[in-house]
């Protein structure tokens, strides 16, 4: 049965990334998506879209995949349902990114033994902002 890397470790990843690609990430502010990314963003990570439905959001352009974006990237942040998780991930694969993070609400055991079975790290059903806030922001070291 799939477990989320420990406390320490979502804080080692968090701290050491700098760049997001959020997979399903809206234009709409009144989007959890958006939001999400948004105070992200804020907090000093570049977010990079990745939607085949627009063509910008937080002041970033927009990609139809991971596989478009030009420039490397530390998180795959997923805001898609849990079945479209595999997708994702097979996706995810074929890139040099080596975190998956699926959104509150999301998982997919067959998608996290995908993803460990290719060496990718997985956190499902786990918010980024939360968890960067947990265990993150005012923490210097956890």
């Amino acid at each position: 049965m799939f477990e989320n890397p420990s406390p320490e470790e979502m804080a080692a990843i968090l701290r050491a990334a700098k760049t997001i690609a959020v997979v399903g990430l809206s234009d709409q502010p009144d989007r959890e998506s958006y939001a999400v990314a948004q105070e992200m963003q804020h907090r000093g990570y570049r977010i990079i879209p990745v939607n085949p439905n627009i063509s910008s959001s937080l002041g970033e352009k927009a990609y139809k995949n991971l596989s478009e974006i030009p420039i490397s990237y530390d998180i795959i942040n997923v805001f898609r349902r849990s079945e479209a998780l595999p997708a994702v991930v097979t996706e995810a694969i074929a890139t040099p990114c080596p975190v998956i993070w699926a959104q509150q609400g999301i998982y997919h055991e067959e998608a996290a033994d995908m993803a460990k079975k290719a060496g990718k790290t997985i956190i499902m059903d786990r918010c980024i902002m939360v968890m960067h806030s947990l265990f993150v922001k005012g923490k210097p070291n956890l």
